[in-house]
């Protein structure tokens, strides 16, 4: 058996000459097993947050979006197109028309985005699932719906309840006319949209976007054909996003612009990132912070077993020795205290995931927050309370065995 781990054993679990040695090390073993928790908590309820608001927006997409380089729109036609529809792995292909224009209902009116989107649209990102009011459906006949999103609503005073509904009509200007158009009329394409639903997705995309038939869109922006802004790409459960990207990229070449989910939504989840990272620095200063009590506690222990590292030192005991027990020490109470805090935080998320006892705000899209649990998560915590103890343990057994058995 090691001896000094056996010594360190004793000293941690013996009662010490002075009681105050006690107490210090059971605040530095509590402490750090509070912070640990912390940690575990609050990373795991970050992963919930971030995993649900990027389900919320993959729900506004597909998994991978094509865009024409230069120019705005383009004809999906052609042999490269056949074969990207064909790409092992691709299950949806949705054709997109996406503008602004100018809604108007009674006395309101609100800019808005249009996205038109083709029959694959629902089944790629089970839209229909995020209708809070009303149903899904974008066309019965020559009658055109839309589903508009709840902040839109709001700005048009459209209310589900309204029996009397009349239509939105929709204002955009026609393409390839000069500005000295006789009659300003003429300039500018009406169309009449019905409500069908009211959806809610996050607060950024429900305030500025209605869902379309691709042809109501088409007829509004004064395109004819088949013409698209995007293709919206979904892809089976388990294809892999990179790869299919690359693929598409070289069959459609320097033509068209390519992009992965993160990528569509790249400051959205580098943000998401950032605010992880800082909270775990800013949780890994406080753990720094409560490891002083290591200090103080070691440090104390020097002192009160004086008469112990004599007793060593005659019996032949080499400094490093001495040195190790109570680095040995200082490691245990790192060790336990991130133990209990690992296992506390897990117990903790679980029952939040299991019975949601912390609960969100009201008209939030979930009733309770989310936790996900990594275990990339366990990795970079127990790392980082390690270290941090074991520097916390070196700097006083450096200090004060040199000293006292130097004295």
């Amino acid at each position: 058996m090691n001896l000094s781990l056996f010594i360190a054993r004793r000293y941690l679990v013996s009662k010490k000459s002075h009681n105050a040695i006690n107490i210090i090390s059971g605040v530095a073993l509590g402490g750090i097993a509070v912070i640990t928790m912390a940690l575990i908590i609050v990373l795991s309820t970050f992963n919930g947050i971030s995993d649900l608001v990027k389900t919320l927006y993959n729900s506004a997409g597909g998994d991978i979006e094509i865009t024409v380089a230069k120019g705005k729109t383009f004809i999906p036609a052609g042999s490269r197109f056949d074969s990207v529809r064909h790409l092992k792995g691709v299950k949806y292909f949705d054709e997109t028309m996406q503008d602004k224009a100018l809604l108007k209902y009674g006395d309101r009116q609100c800019l808005a985005y249009i996205k038109g989107v083709g029959s694959d649209f629902a089944p790629m990102t089970r839209f229909n699932t995020l209708i809070k009011e009303g149903k899904y459906s974008l066309q019965a006949g020559e009658t055109f719906y839309g589903e508009f999103g709840i902040g839109v609503a709001d700005k048009l005073g459209i209310n589900s309840s309204d029996n009397n509904f009349n239509s939105v009509t929709c204002y955009a200007p026609k393409r390839g006319l000069d500005n000295n158009t006789a009659n300003p009329e003429n300039a500018i394409t009406q169309k009449h949209l019905f409500r069908s639903g009211i959806f809610s997705i996050n607060d950024d995309f429900d305030s500025r976007y209605v869902i379309v038939s691709v042809d109501f869109a088409r007829q509004l922006f004064d395109y004819t054909g088949k013409s698209v802004t995007s293709i919206e790409v979904g892809l089976a459960k388990a294809s892999s996003s990179a790869i299919v990207k690359e693929q598409i990229k070289s069959i459609l070449g320097a033509d068209f612009n390519v992009k992965d989910r993160f990528e569509q939504n790249e400051l959205l989840f580098k943000t998401l990132k950032s605010e992880k990272l800082w909270t775990f620095i800013i949780l890994a200063f406080i753990l720094v912070i409560a490891t002083f009590n290591i200090v103080g506690s070691l440090s104390m222990l020097i002192i009160d077993k004086q008469k112990d590292i004599t007793i060593l030192q005659d019996m032949g005991a080499e400094i490093k020795t001495v040195q190790r027990i109570f680095m040995y020490e200082g490691i245990l109470i790192t060790v336990i205290g991130a133990a209990i805090g690992l296992l506390l935080g897990t117990i903790i998320c679980l029952i939040q995931i299991k019975f949601k006892l912390v609960p969100m705000s009201e008209g939030f899209v979930v009733s309770a927050y989310p936790v996900s649990i990594q275990l990339n998560d366990y990795i970079n915590i127990l790392a980082c309370v390690l270290v941090i103890g074991f520097l916390a343990s070196w700097y006083p057994v450096r200090r004060f065995t040199a000293k006292k058995i130097a004295v």
